[in-house]
């Protein structure tokens, strides 16, 4: 199960046709795979707040934007602090 939802995801974005259903699940399972790589983590239901509000931050730029990928710093300062300091 993914930490964001369909029906979450549209809320946040806004959108209320089922329309774009296909690209939103689209954008969250990808948004999803950037953070989870990002962190190390593999994220469930419940995530920590923070990871959430940047996959929903990464889905909304990917719906807005329609080309080309979401800039690191959108989303980096909820994601410094999951991640695993490597020495």
């Amino acid at each position: 199960m993914t930490p964001i939802t369909l029906a979450e995801a549209k809320a946040f974005l806004r959108v209320t046709d089922a329309a774009e259903d296909a690209l939103i699940q689209l954008l969250i399972a990808a948004a999803t795979e950037r953070v989870e790589r990002s962190v190390g983590l593999v994220l469930t239901d419940p995530a920590p707040s923070p990871l959430r509000l940047a996959i929903l931050m990464l889905v909304a730029h990917g719906f807005e934007h329609r080309e080309g990928e979401a800039p690191a710093a959108l989303v980096e300062p909820w994601l410094a602090a999951y991640r695993n300091a490597r020495l």
